[in-house]
Formats: C-alpha cells, sequence, structure tokens
C-alpha cells in the first residue's frame, strides 16, 4: 500500500510538468503566485527530536513577507515499555504557532517563527499531558542566485533555534525521550532550497542540516537531516485569488542522542513521507492544509513509528 503511495505521487508529478503551457509569471500575481510555497515550515515545531520535530522543509522561507498563524499536528505510536513487542502508545505532538518573514534588503530577509505546544500520550497508567511555550526559531534568508528568466532560484539560511521551551530531564527516560516542550540547548541550522517555475508548474528542491548542542543536563538530541521535493500545480485563478495543490515527498534522518557523552541506545532513525497539500489565496489571506502519511517509518530502533501529520495555517501579506 505504502509503495502504491509512492508510485501514484511519482506519476502524478510527472504529468504536471508536461500540463498547459498557461504563462505562471504574470507581475500583478508574482506575490501571491510565490504564495504557492508558502506553508511549508523550516523548523522544528515540537522539539527537534527523534519524534515530534515535524520539520517541513524549506518552502516558506520562499514567499514575500507576511505574518500568519499555523496549526501543525503529528501521530505516532510507541512501545508502552521495554517489554512490550506490540506498539500501543498514542503520541500527539500539537503545535500552534505564529509565524513571519520580513526582508531586510533585495535578497535577504528574515523569518521567524515563536510555537505553542499541547502535546499528549496515553499510557496503561492514564494519560500525560504537557502544553507550554516551545523554542523560538530565527533564520537569516539569502538569495544566492535567480535566472534572468526567474525560472530558476536558489535560496541558503542560517538560523538557531532559541531555548525557550521547558526540557524536563524526567521525559528522556521514557520510550520517546522527544516528548518535551524543548530541547533546552541552542540549536543551529543550515539550509538550502532550489526551485524551478515555468507556466502552471513549480518544482522544490530543499535540505536542511539542524545541528543540535548540549543542554544543561547534559543531554544532547541527535543532529538532524531533513530533505524535501515537492511539485506545486496551479488549478484556477482570477483576478484576486489564486488556488493551487501540491504533492510531494519529505525524508528525515535523525542521529543517536547523548547524554554525558555517552551514546543512548535506540534513539537513531528515519522516516519518509507522501504528502498532498492546496493552498488558496484571496488578495492579501492565504489559507492552505496538508496532510502527510508516512511510506517508510523506522524511529528508535523501531520503538516508535510514524502515523500521520496534518497542517492548516492563515496567513496575511504585510
Amino acid at each position: 500500500m505504502k509503495k502504491s503511495i509512492l508510485f501514484l505521487i511519482l506519476f502524478i508529478l510527472s504529468q504536471q510538468i508536461k500540463a498547459n503551457r498557461d504563462s505562471l509569471y504574470i507581475p500583478q500575481y508574482q506575490n501571491r503566485l510565490q504564495s504557492l510555497s508558502r506553508y511549508e515550515e523550516f523548523f522544528c515545531d515540537a522539539c527537534g527530536c527523534a519524534a515530534g520535530n515535524g520539520s517541513s522543509g524549506f518552502e516558506s522561507l520562499l514567499n514575500p513577507q507576511f505574518v500568519g498563524v499555523k496549526y501543525f499536528a503529528q501521530h505516532y505510536r510507541a512501545k508502552e515499555n521495554l517489554f512490550m513487542q506490540d506498539l500501543t502508545q498514542d503520541q500527539y505532538f500539537n503545535t500552534i504557532q505564529i509565524w513571519g518573514k520580513v526582508p531586510v534588503t533585495q535578497k535577504l530577509s528574515i523569518y521567524g517563527s515563536l510555537p505553542f505546544q499541547f502535546h499528549e500520550k496515553k499510557t496503561l497508567q492514564g494519560d500525560i499531558n504537557i502544553s507550554g511555550i516551545g523554542d523560538a526559531s530565527v533564520m537569516g534568508i539569502y538569495e544566492i542566485l535567480r535566472s534572468k528568466s526567474d525560472y530558476h532560484q536558489l535560496n541558503g539560511g542560517i538560523g538557531m533555534k532559541i531555548p525557550l521551551g521547558k526540557f524536563d530531564e524526567k521525559g528522556i527516560t521514557g520510550v520517546n525521550p522527544g516528548f518535551q516542550l524543548g530541547t533546552g540547548s541552542w540549536d543551529y541550522q543550515l539550509a538550502l532550497s532550489y526551485k524551478f517555475q515555468k507556466n502552471r508548474f513549480a518544482l522544490m528542491l530543499n535540505t536542511d542540516y539542524i545541528i543540535k548542542t548540549e543542554n544543561r543536563k547534559h543531554y544532547r538530541f541527535g543532529d538532524q537531516w531533513n530533505y524535501v521535493a515537492t511539485g506545486f500545480y496551479r488549478l484556477w485563478r482570477n483576478e484576486d485569488s489564486i488556488f493551487s495543490g501540491k504533492l510531494g515527498l519529505q525524508g528525515e534522518v535523525y542521529d543517536r542522542n547523548r547524554q554525558f557523552g555517552e551514546v543512548m541506545p535506540r534513539t537513531a532513525g528515519s522516516a519518509l513521507y507522501g504528502k498532498l497539500g492546496f493552498e488558496i489565496s484571496y488578495k492579501k489571506f492565504s489559507l492552505g492544509s496538508e496532510l502527510m502519511l508516512p511510506a517508510y517509518t523506522q524511529l528508535a530502533g523501531g520503538d516508535i513509528e510514524a502515523r500521520s501529520r496534518f497542517s492548516l495555517f492563515v496567513n496575511f501579506g504585510i
């Protein structure tokens, strides 16, 4: 079933490249057309750990200046304890965040986000809930290259995560040490994004690497590598509004966690998702949503399984 989903996504993307040659680049629509890529978040929504990070790529950093609110939900299943073979514990990571992007010069922009987390896991002893402010993020984005035809664009970014969220040392004793409001550490991020846009179709290839440091409790979450390929297709437009759809693949790879310099077993892992979404814009407002389902999941040595992700946002151009 998972292989079928991947095949379907790749097939549809290949067909969109051959699609209608109606011009996509029209000056009066430029800002709204760039919002095709608006609703992907670059920074970790939860805590930047092996499960619950919610990294979604680099796309949102390519649109014009905006402020907005985004809701992001993740569902995982984990082993209740080490003596059980079945994945019986449901874990839900939920984030509501304020985010925005402001231009500094023609080629340089600043992106920032501030999340509020409310997470839940269901155990045999009862439900466990945590909530509060998460880790804030800030990044500088620089336009490295743009072709004269505007068909090609290459952007790079350097940023950091500010440890505002609470890190609970007791939380790392569970099967998922990522069940936290924050990492408690200053983490750093390098990113690169390429966009090809012609007619009604746009393709985005994104990759970023997160360098994580040791927190005050001498715990360090493993570094993380994300990669994303997303195809966008404009389905409809008029003078004031645009509706577009998107299909893509997203992968995440996590290194092992460490405590007092010692490697923590069964903390590394990787996952691959297929994703489907849409965005509709009207004048300065835009509304979008996305659903992600795992094609492959091997987190925490198989002790954690990714189930689904869902996002919904509302942005306002400034």
